[in-house]
């Protein structure tokens, strides 16, 4: 989470949304968001990698062209601090409640638990990117890959390089992400994604409802 000053002194929140392709945060981004604005707040919703016009062109560098694993890594925290600089850090500062599709918990699972990456470099990269903050409140959605898989075939037909990636990769980056749920102390919240959306929908508000 934010630093203990950060919590005491702002009224905005931080609140990211993390899971394997085809976990369906798209579906809950947007009943989270419809809930904060019937309260009256102010909502920024974005997205990693974007969020900023070059932001959203490293995006598109990241999910379809081959590159190399640090570099990909790279390119994910340089558009991570763009979008701080330019999006984040702004709103939060004037109390304004960020919903973010994706943050540093992604690059860990997908770059350190999928592909390989030293965790080491991993930190060393968090460290410098975002030193004092980390989002107030996460959701995982956690779901088996073959029910995210055939999500995927359903829904689009377009895919981009992640998404077609093998079913032992994405059981990499489950593992990962839950780990780093262990190690959160309560900052990611685990909700089980292969439910109805509905009910999906009723946990995540649930748990939406006892951040302070």
């Amino acid at each position: 989470m934010g630093t203990g000053a950060e919590q005491n002194t702002r009224a905005g929140r931080f609140i990211t949304f993390e899971g394997i392709d085809g976990a369906g945060k798209s579906t809950q981004i947007a009943a989270v968001v419809d809930r904060l604005r019937q309260r009256g707040l102010e909502v920024v919703q974005s997205r990693e990698p974007g969020g900023t016009p070059l932001a959203e062109k490293l995006r598109e560098l990241v999910l379809h062209e081959a590159m190399n694993l640090e570099t990909e890594a790279l390119l994910m925290f340089a558009a991570r601090r763009e979008h701080l600089a330019v999006v984040i850090e702004p709103a939060l500062a004037r109390d304004a409640w960020v919903v973010c599709d994706r943050f540093s918990d992604a690059t860990y699972a997908y770059q350190v638990g999928g592909r390989g990456l030293d965790a080491a470099q991993f930190r060393l990269l968090e460290q410098w990117v975002h030193p004092h903050l980390q989002p107030d409140l996460t959701f995982l959605f956690d779901v088996e890959p073959a029910i995210a898989a055939q999500r995927i075939a359903q829904g689009r037909a377009d895919t981009d390089r992640f998404e077609r990636e093998q079913r032992d990769f994405f059981e990499r980056v489950r593992a990962a992400y839950l780990a780093r749920a262990q190690e959160s102390g309560g900052r990611i919240a685990v909700i089980d994604a292969g439910r109805a959306p509905d009910v999906v929908t009723a946990d995540v508000l649930a748990t939406l409802g006892r951040l302070p």
